[in-house]
C-alpha cells in the first residue's frame, strides 16, 4: 500500500481504534456486522474513490 497524504499519526490511530472498539461493544454482537457495513459505506463515501476502497479492502483482509 501506498503513503497516504495526511495519513493518521500513531496516536491519532489509536484514538479511531478506541472509537471503533466502543462503538462495536456498544453495538453488540448482533448488529456488529451491520454496524461495521454501514460504518465502511460512509467511510467509502467520503473518501469518493471506489479504487482506493478497494485497495483498502485488500489491505485489510492480508494477514487475516
Amino acid at each position: 500500500m501506498t503513503a497516504i497524504k495526511n495519513a493518521l499519526t500513531i496516536p491519532g490511530l489509536e484514538t479511531v481504534y478506541d472509537a471503533l472498539a466502543a462503538a462495536i461493544d456498544q453495538a453488540g454482537p448482533d448488529k456488529a456486522e451491520l454496524f461495521l457495513v454501514k460504518l465502511a459505506l460512509l467511510n467509502a463515501n467520503a473518501l469518493a474513490s471506489p479504487q482506493a476502497f478497494q485497495s483498502h479492502v485488500q489491505a485489510a483482509l492480508r494477514d487475516l
